[in-house]
């Protein structure tokens, strides 16, 4: 469950000792019109530095509160492919987030809400085919994480397009040991800091499948998970999505 951390550059300078043969034995450096060898290091400007990206599928989704983007992932093909064939086709233009739980997640995806009258229930709509579950452990459901909603099935195959994204919350080292001995996971080092640090919902691992993460936009579900909303947790008012593949 799913960050841009700041680069600070330091440079070293080396000094070389001067040899007989006139060259430098370190990497070249600007010389002076002295007859001492003198070198200068020019920093490079900040603007010139690039972080690495990882070679991945991005989905930018647009709506009423902000702009997420979304990094899909190569190790769930399944589930990737599917969601770039109905963004390409745009079928998520219009639809709402129809049910959101601070603190859980908040949920779109369901063509019948794109005409929803206000107070209609939602989240039965569906594209008429499931997914199987692509569960991988290195995949979870931390802050952020992109993961696909389902019926109660017992082969906990997912739906064709409706899909949640975490917001979730810190969890304690003991809620993590009790979600162990429940659901018998595992949960290592780096997922208990990532939970208990950044927040999640670890009680889902490995029960829904999760296909991507937030790059961007994090904020941006916040607002969402927070909005005013009537017992079937449909907000009162429309919040609606608009998604394109980033280039």
């Amino acid at each position: 469950m799913h960050f841009i951390n700041t680069i600070f550059v330091f440079i070293f300078l080396f000094f070389s000792v001067q040899i007989s043969n006139g060259q430098a034995a370190k990497k070249p450096v600007a010389k002076s019109a002295t007859s001492k060898t003198q070198l200068t290091v020019k920093a490079k400007p900040k603007d010139s530095l690039t972080i690495p990206k990882i070679a991945a599928t991005r989905i930018k989704i647009t709506t009423d509160s902000g702009v997420i983007v979304i990094r899909l992932y190569d190790e769930t093909p399944l589930h990737r492919d599917n969601f770039i064939k109905l963004v390409n086709n745009h079928f998520y233009d219009s639809l709402l987030f129809h049910r959101v739980i601070a603190g859980f997640m908040i949920q779109g995806g369901d063509p019948e809400s794109k005409n929803a009258v206000p107070d209609q229930p939602l989240g039965k709509g569906d594209v008429g085919y499931t997914l199987p579950a692509e569960f991988d452990s290195t995949l979870f459901h931390k802050k952020g994480a992109l993961a696909a909603a389902r019926t109660n099935n017992a082969q906990k195959a997912s739906s064709g397009c409706q899909f949640y994204l975490v917001q979730g919350k810190k969890i304690t080292e003991q809620e993590l040991s009790a979600i162990e001995t429940q659901r018998g996971l595992y949960f290592s080092p780096i997922k208990r800091k990532v939970y208990a640090e950044l927040g999640g919902t670890p009680m889902l691992d490995m029960n829904y499948t999760v296909f991507g993460e937030v790059e961007t936009g994090m904020e941006v579900i916040d607002r969402i998970a927070v909005a005013q909303k009537n017992e079937l947790n449909r907000p009162y008012t429309d919040i609606r999505m608009k998604m394109e593949l980033v280039k």
